[in-house]
């Protein structure tokens, strides 16, 4: 069974940085990718961030990649997704999902994973 939990959203104000934290309850952690999305309101849940089973490749997409980091520490099972430059239009529940697959593989597709945890609300005020 996998489980995972997403912490260290709340209410931060415009230009802060936050890190998000995501720890995955199953003892072969390092078989996991894990990758970092987000869904606002009647939005489609997107990508973010993925980091593969081994650490060895992150994906960010284009439009992300200068204020979103992604790492992992397999000691503690959990990966962090650091977000810098908050601005009030990445207020959203932010989550992660992880997919059991080869150590360098990163899932880039929303279907690709199978597991996912409940979600952190992270809100940005002006």
């Amino acid at each position: 069974q996998v489980q995972l939990a997403e912490s260290g959203g709340g209410l931060v104000q415009a230009g802060d940085s936050v890190r998000l934290s995501c720890v995955l309850s199953n003892p072969r952690f390092g078989n996991y990718a894990v990758g970092w999305f987000r869904q606002a309101p009647g939005k489609e849940r997107d990508l973010l961030a993925a980091i593969s089973p081994n650490g060895a490749k992150t994906y960010v997409p284009d439009s992300g990649n200068a204020r979103f980091a992604i790492s992992r520490d397999n000691t503690l099972n959990t990966v962090y997704l650091q977000i810098n430059s908050l601005q009030p239009d990445d207020t959203a529940a932010y989550y992660c999902g992880a997919d059991r697959t080869y150590p360098g593989w990163v899932p880039i597709r929303l279907s690709e994973y199978d597991y996912w945890g409940q979600g952190t609300q992270v809100t940005v005020s002006s």
